[in-house]
């Protein structure tokens, strides 16, 4: 939903009806709504809440006063952006928005009192707080893989940041011929397109750059969004034989024709089915025993499993699944009334793990807010996600879905998800073209 539709879909009954700009519709002090983290999710919501209602006080406390986005950084590593790209600023939020920004880590919550304390001593006291946590990524779930090793010799790279740097210069530095393993993760994760994207995106670096290296994607999964789609992309640009079970569908004349390579190409995809599920890593030769085989990489990308970030661990929002439970209705955590989850972190059911996600989620969260500050009976939310995915610079897919409540549980509705296998040469690359120009829309609805 964009600005007007959101505003639209609070209703005759807004506060923003009553005609008093700046000023809530709530007798007494202005409510305080308190958002745990200002990723997509945190700063999506800080907006909208403003703009259903700027007599709300909105406070946002994050820790990194610069937020680097996670969607589009596997394009760092083959120059197709740099780090300082994905840095995006509170600026126009805090100016725009009158939205308080407190750049610190919260060390507890008392759901009783409706209060939360941050480490450097600030004493919060909130009226609905949304909280937008993130992923934490569990390393040691590999045997023989850390925290250590990822920071200093075999990146993981899915939270962006200094493995991001290191794992760009290993692989413009890998030796000739070399052979670059991603081992990805089991789900649910944030970004189901992402672990193939940045290994189409090497390749296609590779080919300028290292033309006999090779590029290896171990998966303990049988499966993966954009799936059919992302295999052709494979099959087209670096020579990768589509699996005989995938070819319903692909096209077999006409435009763009899938083939048949008499010679591996320089993309591989090894699924669980074919022993891709990874047992243990030996770090010092960077070989890593397979159900299959063993298999030795010149560089190593591990994306390790995920649960829900740390500060949702703290602040007890999380159950058995690693994840946060909630009312699907409004977002607000099964375990302590008055919280919001929203983003990676809560348990959606259907919905991926993905920004555009977390964006939807927010805008749900801001409205059911908004309704239950006011005293009003919440309505039933509507939820979207697009994820846009790159085999190639000229060469772009897509994943489309809309969801809503259906015996309580978030579910996608029907209808056609993926770019077409028999799209022209000119509507892919319309896809990459939309890409390029998503990230920008995109981020401009979460933080200007």
């Amino acid at each position: 939903m964009q600005r007007r539709d959101f505003l639209k879909f609070l209703g005759a009954g807004s506060l923003l009806a009553s005609g008093l700009p700046g000023r809530s519709a709530f007798a007494g002090a202005a409510p305080h709504v308190v958002i745990v983290g200002g990723g997509v999710g945190g700063a999506t919501a800080a907006k909208y809440l403003r703009l259903a209602d700027p007599g709300i006080r909105v406070t946002v406390i994050e820790k990194n006063p610069v937020y680097l986005r996670p969607y589009g950084s596997s394009e760092v590593l083959n120059d197709h952006i740099g780090m300082a790209d994905l840095e995006v600023r509170y600026d126009r939020l805090r100016d725009r928005y009158d939205i308080e920004f407190l750049f610190d880590t919260v060390t507890a919550v008392d759901p009783g009192a409706r209060t939360v304390q941050t480490a450097g001593g600030t004493r919060l006291h909130y009226d609905r707080m949304i909280v937008s946590p993130g992923i934490q990524l569990l390393y040691e779930r590999i045997e023989g893989y850390s925290a250590t090793l990822a920071d200093s010799r075999i990146p993981s790279a899915w939270i962006p940041g200094r493995q991001t740097r290191l794992l760009r210069d290993q692989l413009q530095a890998m030796r000739p011929g070399g052979t670059f393993v991603i081992v990805a993760p089991p789900n649910p994760y944030r970004c189901p397109p992402g672990p193939y994207e940045r290994g189409a995106l090497m390749a296609e670096w590779f080919k300028v750059h290292n033309p006999t290296a090779k590029v290896i994607i171990l998966d303990p999964k049988d499966d993966f969004v954009p799936g059919p789609s992302m295999l052709l992309g494979w099959n087209r640009l670096y020579g990768y034989n589509v699996p005989e079970h995938f070819h319903a569908g692909m096209p077999l004349q006409g435009e763009w024709p899938m083939q048949v390579h008499a010679t591996p190409g320089m993309l591989d995809w090894i699924p669980a089915r074919d022993g891709g599920r990874v047992l243990a890593l030996a770090p010092d030769t960077l070989t890593l025993e397979t159900e299959g085989d063993r298999l030795r990489a010149d560089v190593l990308n591990i994306v390790p499993p995920m649960v829900a970030g740390r500060v949702a661990f703290a602040l007890d929002l999380v159950d058995d699944t690693g994840y946060c439970p909630i009312d699907r209705r409004t977002h607000e955590s099964s375990r302590h009334p008055g919280i919001h989850v929203i983003g990676d972190a809560c348990a959606a059911d259907a919905m991926p793990k993905s920004g555009f996600s977390a964006n939807t989620q927010a805008k749900v969260a801001a409205r059911a807010v908004v309704d239950l500050l006011a005293g009003r009976d919440t309505r039933a939310p509507l939820w979207e996600n697009t994820c846009y995915a790159l085999a190639g610079e000229e060469y772009g897919l897509y994943v489309a879905d809309i969801f809503r409540l259906v015996d309580g549980r978030i579910t996608r509705t029907d209808g056609p998800r993926f770019l077409p296998l028999d799209a022209s040469r000119a509507q892919i690359r319309l896809g990459a073209l939309y890409q390029r120009n998503w990230m920008r829309t995109f981020t401009d609805d979460c933080f200007a």
